[in-house]
């Protein structure tokens, strides 16, 4: 929360200006919300896939931990995309994608 309010206090973002959060692909949707609750619209850029998309559904698990690991990343975002939306600081519960003018 600190850093789209504060940043938006830094840049002071004028009409027509693109901006770009930069964060983990796992991470987005909650950056994403926070931003637009601070009313610093920006445009997001994700790095760091924890999957290769759809095929990732049937390949297994070199151990059982991989995947345990991977449920509590998602189940630890999806928590604070709740705790984020109850608490005011994000615009939305679960943020997409919207239509930009460029």
């Amino acid at each position: 929360m600190e850093n789209a309010v504060f940043s938006k206090a830094i840049v002071e973002p004028k009409r027509g200006d693109r901006w770009l959060v930069v964060t983990s692909a796992y991470h987005m949707p909650r950056a994403i919300g926070v931003f637009r609750k601070a009313g610093f619209p920006v445009e997001p850029y994700p790095v760091d896939w924890r999957t290769r998309g759809a095929d990732d559904m049937m390949r297994p698990f070199a151990v059982v931990s991989d995947g345990l690991q991977r449920s509590d990343t998602a189940v630890r975002e999806w928590v604070g995309l709740l705790v984020y939306w109850l608490t005011k600081r994000s615009s939305e519960l679960f943020p997409g994608p919207t239509q930009h003018a460029l």
